[in-house]
């Protein structure tokens, strides 16, 4: 990238070099062409003189701004100082030829001149194209100087851009091999149980027990890949919809209701104790209802996975002025502050108990960050871990709520 934004600099700083010094050449050449014209113009209104009418008398001819040559119809010439006739000023050409400003070489020097007819006689002048040399010169000397080190503070500039540029791009290389890696792994796992399990059944016969226990198994491990699959597929879904798309006033009151109460009966066969708070006031907010649900059903599973038997857990929703605040807690071992960072990644778990393959929380968090959520990971009052997310909160008018939700049978359960 570099490279390449050096080469793009370098052709264009050449063009632009080349027409900087074709223009100035052109500039200046035309400055001489007027001076010439008004020398011309001076000398036909000024018939009786024949001095030089431009630049100091004596002197090198070569410096002179302007020289001149008057030729008679005789044959002879004057010019503009005795001088030029010393050093053999001499034009190569025919004065007659010279009418339009043209370039000739007098002497070894590169001339600007003009002609014209002024009375009976043939009058030429000119001016030393020295100082258009001279300046060209100067110009490209200064462009080789500069074009060095602006083409160094690109290439040098362009690195810099383009490894930060590139870090991000990266990182995502990077994460999307860890997530295929860990996906491989976590799928690599059931299969393999499920692989022994038939190559065992079918080594030789067994008896009924066996085989019942040996399905089972096989039955476990091919749940948890459905699971897997299904979170994997979910979050390409979401990762693949705009921020926006299904956004829509919803009550976190309600879904958590509906939460609670499908999560009832998974709470009451483990001798868990789930209770839901809810404020007075609405708690309304902009999001996906499917979003939302997906990230409610994910915080209450969590808490009832590491709930021991006859733990609590709480799930409130509460709503001031300008946010909505949604709390799950629950009393078990809670996560070490120096964990909670990384809580979030993708097949990250919270704990070495078996469950889950850790995509939960990255789907929570993908859902929290696309509804324009805040998470508070911290510690419960029950000594166990606190999850709480705040959104900005639509207004609207309240609805009357259950202030608390008794345990109901589940609809559904999400193994985060």
């Amino acid at each position: 990238m570099a490279l390449a934004a050096t080469g793009i600099v370098a052709a264009a700083y050449l063009l632009i070099a080349i027409a900087v010094v074709l223009i100035v050449t052109h500039n200046l050449t035309s400055n001489i062409d007027s001076t010439l014209s008004q020398s011309l113009a001076s000398m036909a209104a000024q018939r009786a003189s024949v001095g030089p009418f431009a630049g100091p008398r004596g002197g090198n001819p070569l410096e002179a701004p302007v020289i001149w040559w008057m030729y008679h119809p005789d044959g002879n010439f004057d010019d503009s100082s005795a001088a030029a006739k010393a050093n053999g000023l001499v034009l190569p050409v025919s004065p007659t030829s010279i009418q339009g400003p043209q370039q000739v070489v007098v002497s070894g020097t590169d001339f600007r001149v003009e002609g014209g007819r002024v009375g009976d006689d043939w009058a030429v002048v000119g001016q030393s194209m020295s100082s258009v040399d001279q300046a060209r010169s100067n110009l490209i000397q200064a462009e080789l100087l500069i074009g060095p080190v602006l083409l160094l503070v690109v290439f040098l500039g362009a690195f810099a851009i383009g490894r930060r540029v590139a870090q991000p791009v990266e990182a995502a290389r990077r994460r999307q091999m860890d997530f295929t890696a860990n996906a491989s792994h976590e799928l690599r796992t059931p299969l393999a149980v499920i692989q022994a399990q038939s190559s065992l059944a079918l080594a030789q016969p067994r008896d009924t027990d066996w085989y019942q226990r040996a399905f089972q198994h096989v039955n476990r491990e091919s749940l948890r890949m459905r699971q897997l699959v299904d979170d994997l597929l979910w979050l390409a879904r979401f990762e693949a919809m705009p921020a926006s798309t299904k956004a829509e006033p919803v009550d976190v009151g309600v879904i958590a209701q509906n939460g609670v109460d499908r999560f009832g009966a998974v709470a009451e066969a483990r001798h868990q104790h789930l209770k839901l708070q809810l404020s007075a006031d609405s708690a309304v907010i902009a999001a996906s209802p499917e979003w939302l649900d997906h990230l409610v059903g994910v915080l209450i599973d969590n808490a009832s996975k590491y709930t021991p038997e006859a733990g609590t857990i709480d799930v409130a929703v509460s709503s001031e002025a300008h946010s909505v605040r949604l709390v799950v807690d629950d009393s078990g071992p809670g996560i070490p502050e120096a964990e909670r960072g990384r809580i979030f990644d993708r097949f990250q778990r919270a704990s070495d108990q078996p469950g889950g393959a850790g995509l939960g929380l990255a789907i929570a968090d993908a859902v929290v960050k696309a509804t324009n959520g805040k998470w508070e990971v911290g510690t419960s009052s029950a000594g166990g871990t606190s999850m709480a997310v705040t959104w900005p909160r639509v207004l609207a008018r309240p609805a009357p709520r259950r202030a608390t939700t008794p345990d109901a049978p589940p609809l559904a359960s999400l193994d985060a």
